[in-house]
């Protein structure tokens, strides 16, 4: 991806780099707030809970509990879906 970056934009690759992890970093901190982040045409990173459930170890058969926790979500934009197609 850098390399593709760094071609396309005219920059060296340690530059592209460092955009490249500063936007990473960008969405990771604002996903950590609870903030959701939206490229226009691209898609839209969100928090979502998932709510506490029933499982099963599948060595032991034995029921488990599943604590509730958060994940990011991605929700692809129409231009990337249809670009996909």
């Amino acid at each position: 991806m850098i390399d593709r970056v760094s071609g396309k934009v005219g920059i060296i690759k340690k530059g592209a780099g460092n955009v490249i992890n500063a936007i990473v970093e960008t969405i990771t901190n604002a996903l950590k707030k609870g903030e959701k982040v939206a490229l226009v045409g691209f898609g839209t990173f969100q928090v979502r809970e998932r709510k506490a459930r029933k499982g099963v170890n599948p060595q032991t058969r034995e029921a488990i509990n599943i604590p509730a926790k958060k994940v990011p979500k991605f929700t692809a934009g129409k231009a990337l879906r249809e670009a996909v197609r």
